[in-house]
């Protein structure tokens, strides 16, 4: 199952792009990104109360609200780059750029998780690079 919804997060990434790019025609950037946040936050919320997640809030740990607090801080600084990026170039080099993402995370995990880097996932870090690179230039 995780496999699936990896893929349809792919799939909508892709249309978020896609649809972020003709959307933000002739729109700051910044309100672009506070617009879809808007959206993003009242979808959020839907599907907590539709699921009767609600009661959960009062259980998280200090630990995870400030992690949880630094991970939406770190999402908004990456929406705001991107759509800027988005803005100003082709989205054709500005979505593979971004998917660095998947490299810089494994490494991260390596180092700040502690989770295994393999030669499997050494050989992908470096296949995505190099396609980004081959993609950008």
């Amino acid at each position: 199952m995780w496999f699936v919804l990896a893929l349809l997060s792919a799939v909508f990434a892709a249309l978020t792009s896609i649809l972020a790019k003709i959307g933000i025609s002739g729109v700051n950037s910044n309100l672009a990104t506070a617009v879809r946040t808007v959206v993003v936050v009242i979808m959020a919320w839907g599907m907590v109360f539709l699921t009767n997640a609600q009661a959960g809030l009062s259980g998280i740990s200090k630990k995870s609200w400030l992690f949880l607090i630094l991970s939406g801080l770190s999402t908004g600084a990456s929406w705001l780059c991107y759509y800027k990026a988005l803005q100003i170039g082709d989205a054709s080099k500005v979505v593979p750029v971004d998917k660095l993402s998947v490299v810089i995370t494994l490494v991260m995990a390596f180092v700040f998780l502690h989770e295994s880097f393999t030669t499997k996932s050494l050989m992908g870090c470096l296949l995505i690079g190099a396609g980004t690179l081959i993609m950008v230039i």
